[in-house]
């Protein structure tokens, strides 16, 4: 599993867009920021199966809507340069600075998107007492999830970003034991 590099990158923020024009953004703030090595810009997405008209389709929808995570050093030229970037809406502060998203809730983050940006599918055994995550990027994080609804093919997790609690859907393989 690839997880990003934690230790030798910058601070990460957390830039808030139009709801809908995230992945927009981002290459506007790639073609802004061309050349730039020491920066990345990331839209954590998730796979998740929905049934339309009786058929089910694989759909990507943002991990965090109206959200882009900022990966690298922001100069006080870099703030007032996003700040003109159509559906850029704010670069979220504290009183005096860009606000860092804590290294605890970046680091969950990294792990979910072991293939880029995408968060994949996890499979799951489901025995009497415990659910077992066997693989897929919900691997060791057991922990987060809050309920599995195994006829939509989700479990629903429970992630803190941005010092908040916030709960995402994320698509699962589920496999039952049967009792013994």
């Amino acid at each position: 599993m690839k997880m990003y590099n934690l230790e030798n990158m910058g601070k990460w923020y957390a830039l808030f867009v139009m709801t809908g024009e995230e992945e927009k953004v981002k290459e506007r703030l790639l073609y802004r920021f061309r050349g730039r090595d020491d920066l990345k810009i990331v839209v954590p997405m998730r796979k998740i199966r929905e049934r339309r008209n009786g058929i089910w389709e694989v759909r990507l929808k943002t991990l965090f809507p109206g959200y882009i995570l900022y990966n690298g050093i922001m100069e006080t030229e870099d703030y007032y340069n996003m700040k003109e970037v159509p559906g850029l809406l704010r670069v979220l502060k504290n009183e005096y600075e860009p606000l860092e998203i804590h290294y605890d809730e970046i680091y969950v983050i990294s792990r979910l998107m072991c293939n880029g940006e995408i968060i994949g599918t996890s499979t799951l055994y489901k025995s009497v007492e415990k659910i077992i995550v066997v693989d897929g990027p919900l691997v060791g994080l057991e922990g987060l999830i809050e309920s599995v609804d195994a006829r939509k093919g989700r479990a629903k997790i429970r992630l803190n970003f941005l010092g908040e609690p916030r709960l995402a859907d994320l698509d699962i393989n589920m496999i039952q034991i049967a009792k013994i």
